[in-house]
């Protein structure tokens, strides 16, 4: 397991850089922390292209058609035509738009739409979190990419992986939702020695390290020291969201 050595470090990596980041202008809110959310925002906007083209050449086909039925559409019908176009263009380039998903379906479907959906929901929170914690994001959800490429080449009827499932679409994001569930005015006052601030950086910082401790018990092959590591996971970060909930106190 990684020990507070290790935790430590973490915390001061992302510490430093985002004091740099701060000083250079502040947080990065729009950018993708993998690849998987990355390809589902590409996709999405794929679709977006798709029908505006589809669009485009309706009223193309339209203008063509009421121009040979009429004998020309003339100065009045190009206008229109042209702000036709303009509107459709500029309405299916702006919606729908990109829908994050909801806490209850992350660890949905395969693991790599799990790890996907996860990394949305993630970068959809990060303007909530404090510098450090956001950080963070970008080495969780590249290794988030890793370990479901990983997964994804094992039975997923194993109960191993249905653990580290639940660590990716369910304990991860339930650490972070009860962070923001604390009212901001909360979120730097100490309880039992620490804010919530400071406990969720930490608590970040560990699962990025227990991420690297199973992709290194994947990438040896031995499913039954995953599974051990997978259930010591799903008590700790289990027993963590009670003790992250309990920093709310009363709102």
């Amino acid at each position: 397991m990684a020990g507070d050595a290790s935790t430590s470090a973490q915390i001061m990596r992302a510490a430093s850089t985002s004091l740099a980041f701060q000083q250079q202008g502040g947080r990065r809110n729009g950018g993708s922390i993998g690849r998987r959310s990355a390809e589902l925002k590409r996709q999405h906007v794929l679709r977006k292209l798709v029908r505006a083209s589809l669009a485009v050449g309706v009223i193309l086909l339209a203008a063509s058609v009421t121009g040979v039925v009429i004998g020309g559409i003339g100065l009045g019908g190009f206008v229109l035509t042209l702000l036709a176009l303009a509107a459709s263009v500029g309405f299916l380039a702006s919606f729908p738009r990109l829908k994050v998903p909801k806490l209850g379906t992350l660890n949905r479907g395969d693991v790599r739409a799990t790890v996907g959906r996860t990394q949305l929901w993630l970068e959809a929170q990060r303007p909530a979190l404090p510098l450090p914690a956001s950080r963070l994001l970008d080495g969780i959800g590249m290794r988030l990419d890793a370990l479901g490429v990983q997964l994804d080449g094992i039975d997923q009827g194993e109960p191993a992986v249905g653990d580290v499932r639940r660590l990716i679409g369910e304990h991860l994001p339930d650490m972070v939702a009860s962070y923001t569930r604390i009212p901001a005015h909360l979120r730097g006052e100490q309880r039992s020695g620490k804010t919530a601030d400071q406990q969720l950086t930490e608590g970040l910082a560990r699962i990025t390290d227990e991420i690297d401790a199973l992709s290194r018990k994947l990438a040896e092959g031995d499913i039954d020291a995953l599974a051990t590591e997978a259930r010591y996971l799903d008590y700790r970060y289990g027993n963590a969201l009670e003790e992250t909930g309990k920093l709310s106190g009363p709102v």
